[in-house]
């Protein structure tokens, strides 16, 4: 198995996981990358990227199983840099792969963010993805479905794509530190209610879905949302994360429809000033933060097996503890 984003949060997970399944173990990772997890496991390592042919040959030569984990993400930022690793680098791996001859199965890891930027209510796949976008990597996720599905049609490439939600665990060394920052400060108020769903998925769930792909060769060519199953709302995440880490649990809230005028007034403007970082109310935080995000699941329940055993509560705190015990190594060194 060639695992992409192995460094990374779900990349790590989904390595760890074929090892334990008895996979032979290959990953692509850039010179610059920490591997020392990678390298405490023992995996093998091809140094390189999507735009390094001989890496690539290397890399995928003999992967009877590829699962693409590897993406440019964020919520600011010019278009064509993400498109650049999410789609471009993308076809130089499909093409590598195919040229091998070896493969047999292609997870492309997705997201929901590729549906319209709007309240959801049990939307299944049977909606296509928006290919207008609210940012560069939900816009660029979408095209690279669309560049793997086409690939399916024309070139008979064996290929799945799942679609998690927000994505939370174990080694999430982007959201939860900042959320814990915002916290401390007293910094975080909701957007209306906050009762607005979370498209939460566990990250234990996520690879559970990617590993029973790799069962059902009958669900090549197929999309398939993957969440937790039992939503919570946005304010039941991030008082539990205040809750386990000991901080006061926020009640503050701006009013939804003055935090969609404030989000469209910032990002314009900085937009507009051509400003490197998000504003503090971009889209895509407004989307995490302001509208409801309930996806229907029952396609990958009827189809994969897909049975999500991790709850919610269960997953955060496996994150906290993580997080923590994180946090004191570093105190001791």
């Amino acid at each position: 198995m060639l695992v992409t984003g192995a460094t990374g949060f779900v990349g790590s997970h989904v390595v760890e996981r074929a090892r334990d399944d008895g996979y032979s173990v290959r990953v692509l990772v850039r010179e610059s990358s920490d591997t020392s997890l990678l390298d405490e496991w023992g995996v093998e390592k091809v140094t390189g990227d999507f735009f390094d042919h001989d890496a690539l040959k290397q890399a995928v030569d003999g992967a009877a199983v590829i699962v693409h984990c590897a993406a440019k993400v964020g919520d600011w930022g010019p278009i064509d840099d993400y498109r650049a690793v999410n789609v471009r680098g993308l076809e130089h791996l499909l093409l590598e792969a195919e040229a091998a001859g070896a493969l047999k199965r292609f997870i492309q890891v997705s997201s929901l963010g590729v549906y319209e930027g709007r309240d959801h209510y049990g939307t299944d796949e049977s909606e296509p993805p928006s290919l207008t976008g609210m940012d560069g990597y939900t816009l660029t996720k979408a095209e690279a479905e669309r560049l793997v599905l086409e690939h399916v049609r024309e070139h008979k490439l064996p290929a799945i794509v799942v679609r998690p939600g927000f994505i939370y665990g174990p080694r999430d060394q982007t959201v939860l530190p900042r959320l814990l920052e915002r916290l401390q400060a007293g910094q975080v108020k909701y957007f209306g209610s906050g009762e607005q769903l979370l498209n939460n998925t566990y990250v234990g769930n996520l690879v559970d879905a990617i590993f029973l792909c790799l069962e059902k060769p009958e669900t090549i060519g197929e999309v398939f949302n993957i969440t937790d199953g039992k939503l919570v709302s946005k304010k039941e995440y991030i008082s539990t994360v205040a809750e386990l880490a000991g901080y006061p649990i926020p009640k503050g809230s701006v009013p939804l429809g003055v935090a969609k005028f404030l989000t469209k007034v910032s990002d314009r403007l900085y937009r507009l000033l051509g400003k490197k970082e998000a504003p503090l109310l971009s889209s895509a935080r407004f989307k995490f933060l302001g509208l409801n995000l309930d996806f229907s699941i029952e396609k990958a329940k009827r189809e994969l097996g897909y049975a999500p055993c991790v709850t919610f509560r269960e997953g955060m705190q496996r994150m906290m503890e993580w997080h923590q015990s994180q946090a004191s190594a570093a105190a001791k060194n």
